[in-house]
């Protein structure tokens, strides 16, 4: 008798926990698979060096224009030239207020600053 009893008390328990410990598979196995897996590369920024050598090729381009070059040439490259610089910023931790300043003489400063500091710390700008 006490073996039909402990057999019986194993099937309630296989019973009772199973289901439960099927639910829990089911939910967890997908977030356990996603850990093992290998995280995909992601592309970060570009290296510092191309963002100098395209700093050094916009510059260029905004100190060549032509007089009569329109406006909408000149404000294009001006901005091409500031997101280069915030890139620069970003990759090398150099604190700046190029995206809060408007267009104008602050600005200007700004990037006569971060120019500065830029080169100060070994970027040929």
């Amino acid at each position: 008798m006490p073996q039909s009893v402990a057999g019986n008390v194993v099937l309630f328990a296989i019973a009772a926990v199973a289901p439960s410990a099927l639910f829990w598979a089911v939910v967890n196995l997908p977030r356990a698979l996603r850990k093992l897996r290998r995280p995909a590369l992601v592309a970060g920024n570009p290296p510092i060096e191309c963002i100098a050598a395209d700093l050094r090729r916009v510059r260029r381009v905004l100190s060549c224009f032509p007089p009569g070059t329109s406006a909408i040439k000149r404000i294009g490259a001006r901005q091409a030239y500031d997101e280069l610089l915030i890139q620069a910023c970003a990759a090398l931790d150099v604190e700046h207020r190029l995206r809060s300043l408007p267009e104008g003489v602050d600005r200007d400063i700004e990037r006569l600053r971060l120019e500065e500091c830029l080169r100060n710390l070994g970027l040929s700008v």
